[in-house]
């Protein structure tokens, strides 16, 4: 089978050594004669991989000691009402940025528990920048932002500096580059962008600013309920997780993020100086705003998007479509995908340059 380049936006694309351990794991784990999908959860084996995947992820990430990692079930969409629930205080404000599709979802979640000032918007706009941001003061409980905006292809290049704690979504682009962590309260994200398959939602919560919001918590949306349970206080997503491990040890291998980090700006780099050179391209998102993991881009004139499509096509380049709201093109360049994926569909654009330019 020819090299498929995988531009998906998600579920993500994965090391192919990742992809050949789980699937040995599936059909059987560690000699144990039994699936990994058909263990108990509450087996030695499997319990040794939930405490390694929550301490792999604390150290790459390099979190203080005051932060607990959990691997929960829902994804991102209930993370929303989960970071709601554990940080709005009855009768709180918290502050919001709306930058896009997931980052409003995540305001109107929280609107059900309480009030949120929208501070920063680029709504008008179709989301093409991150906008400057308005006044976050002493009386907002926090600030959310989602840091990458997959739809749009648009991302934080520096975290907000703000007088309260920050909650982030940071779905797309964890384990992507280097933050500083002190300011945060709470990060989250589905796992299917850079760090496994789907079916699990990573909790990164400073335990220490946890109870004080004065609510009753369901149990499920209670991330002490999760921490007094070890991240199983129901049965896990086991093979997510499972997988979810395989990538971090291979992230470790790479050099950590820092190192993946300068890998993910070359592609960048390298996508975006053709896209700016060719006057066949234009991207969606400003300057200073665009994203090193999702970028989207059109063409000037539809009349080559034919020609173009079957290029792209027959190069084996995947995924490539660009979401309705946008249009276009939207190539996601996740940690896996590598440098060479990138050179292929430049080489594809520099050829429809030559062709029909």
């Amino acid at each position: 089978m020819s090299k498929i380049h995988n531009y998906s936006a998600g579920p993500c694309i994965l090391p192919p050594e990742v992809l050949q351990e789980a699937a040995d794991a599936v059909r059987q784990w560690e000699g144990q004669g039994l699936s990994l999908i058909e263990m108990s959860h509450r087996s030695k084996p499997f319990v040794a991989v939930m405490d390694e995947c929550r301490a792999l992820t604390k150290e790459l990430l390099g979190l203080p000691d005051r932060f607990e990692v959990l691997y929960l079930q829902g994804g991102a969409s209930l993370g929303f009402l989960t970071a709601a629930y554990n940080f709005l205080p009855e009768g709180g404000r918290a502050a919001y940025t709306d930058t896009g599709t997931w980052a409003a979802n995540a305001i109107k979640e929280a609107r059900h528990l309480g009030d949120v000032d929208v501070v920063a918007s680029s709504k008008a706009e179709n989301y093409n920048h991150i906008p400057t941001l308005g006044e976050v003061h002493s009386g907002h409980a926090y600030l959310h932002i989602t840091t990458n905006n997959t739809i749009y292809g648009t991302q934080y290049a520096e975290m907000p500096k703000v007088p309260v704690p920050l909650v982030a979504d940071m779905s797309s682009d964890i384990m992507s580059r280097t933050f500083d962590p002190e300011p945060f309260a709470l990060i989250y994200g589905g796992v299917q962008k850079n760090m496994g398959p789907a079916g699990a939602v990573m909790y990164a919560v400073d335990r220490e600013r946890l109870g004080a919001t004065g609510r009753n918590i369901p149990s499920y949306l209670d991330l002490n309920v999760h921490l007094s349970k070890d991240s199983m206080f129901n049965t896990p997503p086991v093979f997510s997780v499972f997988t979810t491990l395989l990538t971090l040890r291979w992230l470790q291998a790479q050099g950590g993020v820092a190192a993946i980090q300068q890998v993910n700006e070359a592609k960048s780099a390298l996508l975006y100086s053709e896209i700016d050179r060719n006057p066949l391209f234009v991207g969606h998102a400003l300057m200073g705003s665009r994203s090193h993991m999702n970028v989207t881009f059109r063409l000037n004139h539809e009349e080559h998007a034919a020609a173009f499509d079957k290029s792209w096509n027959e190069a084996g380049i995947s995924g490539l479509k660009g979401h309705r709201s946008v249009g276009g093109y939207r190539a996601s360049m996740y940690n896996a995908l590598p440098l060479e994926s990138v050179q292929v569909l430049v080489d594809v654009m520099k050829e429809l340059e030559r062709t029909q330019g």
